[in-house]
């Protein structure tokens, strides 16, 4: 299997976009996580994603206004960037 650049984009379900970006390293893929919409919720269940994150050297981007003090923000421009720059896009 070729190693694939796969975009993330976290829009309704940012628990699950956490969970699908940590699972897809386990098939060797670089993966970028891009939480959309809203700020991500003080859940227990984001804690425990957030570590897989971090366990996958995944760290998330924003499009959110703010959450850009905790996250790399994504202008438009960027973000039409990184999904132009991907070989695949999955959006939660």
């Amino acid at each position: 299997m070729d190693t694939k650049n796969i975009l993330v984009l976290g829009r309704r379900n940012h628990t699950e976009a956490m969970r699908v970006a940590a699972g897809l390293t386990i098939f060797g893929h670089e993966v970028r996580l891009v939480f959309m919409t809203e700020p991500v919720a003080d859940t227990e269940e984001n804690a425990e994603q957030a570590e897989l994150l971090e366990l996958s050297d995944i760290e998330p981007e924003t499009t959110v206004a703010e959450m850009a003090d905790d996250l790399p923000f994504l202008d438009t421009a960027a973000l039409a960037k990184a999904m132009t720059a991907a070989d695949r896009v999955v959006n939660i």
